[in-house]
């Protein structure tokens, strides 16, 4: 099977107070993944703002930064992938939709700026420095798989991460590379479970999306925000795995962009090798569904 090569660009920022200051280093920093020759550029969960959700349901954040699809930031994005022909995962918005319902909405553009499609976060958290479920209507658009010029990809959106039925089926419908965005961060108000046993959120986050990797056969993308705000520290450690659980880039908690080359005739041959979706017996898994 030919190879079918394209180069992938995760933004790995942090976040300014403003939507304007956002959306500028956004365009600089996706402009530079451009210039090294990427063709998909990502950026993270809720880019435009500041991580609102450290604090139960604030009407403030609801004023500043809810907006609607398409709105202000969607028409800039679409600009921005438009001007150096790339798809562009949009992170994830703040959608303010109708009849008084708010999603964690992905978007993704196309190289000609025209919007392929959106996603609306399915799994809300709802912890201590995470109260999502005050901010935003689970979704209910359902895994989607994306045919883009540069490769079938789907988008899953940061606490997506923790379940793995929501990769497989991303997997099923022909995804090559899943996209994570993601704001997640280690906080001192953040208690474990139980205080003798250690946790490391950074290793735990890394090794179930390499999980996804290696038991769908496709290519893994996980982007984070990176910085401190409030008592939230953001450690970045954005990364993309290969189907073979081979790490090809990681980044540091740092902004950067960070580039890999993947070869999306990878998976198909993976999958055919190893017949992890072939094989499955979904006849068993009805309690998975009830």
């Amino acid at each position: 099977m030919e190879k079918r090569l394209v180069t992938v660009g995760l933004v790995q920022m942090a976040m300014e107070e403003s939507l304007e200051g956002n959306l500028k280093k956004a365009e600089t920093m996706t402009a530079e993944a451009a210039a090294k020759g990427a063709k998909i550029v990502a950026l993270p969960e809720l880019f435009g703002s500041p991580y609102f959700c450290q604090i139960p349901s604030d009407p403030r954040a609801f004023a500043s930064f809810a907006e609607p699809i398409p709105g202000p930031t969607t028409k800039r994005l679409s600009e921005l992938s438009k001007k150096h022909q790339i798809v562009l995962v949009g992170g994830s918005i703040f959608e303010k939709a109708s009849v008084g319902k708010h999603y964690n909405t992905a978007c993704v553009f196309g190289p000609d700026g025209k919007t392929i499609g959106t996603y609306r976060k399915t799994h809300i958290p709802h912890d201590p420095a995470f109260y999502e479920q005050d901010y935003f209507t689970p979704g209910e658009t359902g895994v989607r798989v994306f045919a883009t010029p540069y490769g079938a990809i789907a988008v899953l959106i940061c606490y997506d991460q923790w379940f793995p039925e929501a990769a497989r089926l991303a997997a099923l419908a022909g995804a090559e590379i899943i996209f994570y965005p993601t704001a997640i961060a280690t906080s001192p108000t953040i208690a474990p479970v139980d205080a003798a046993i250690p946790e490391d959120w950074d290793n735990m986050w890394t090794a179930a999306q390499v999980g996804h990797a290696a038991a769908n056969s496709v290519y893994i993308a996980a982007i984070n925000r990176v910085g401190d705000e409030g008592e939230m520290h953001f450690w970045g450690g954005s990364f993309i795995a290969d189907p073979g659980a081979n790490m090809l880039v990681k980044g540091d908690d740092k902004e950067h962009v960070l580039i890999a080359e993947c070869d999306l005739s990878y998976p198909k041959k993976m999958q055919e090798a190893w017949r992890f979706l072939s094989e499955r017996r979904p006849e068993m898994y009805k309690g998975l569904t009830t």
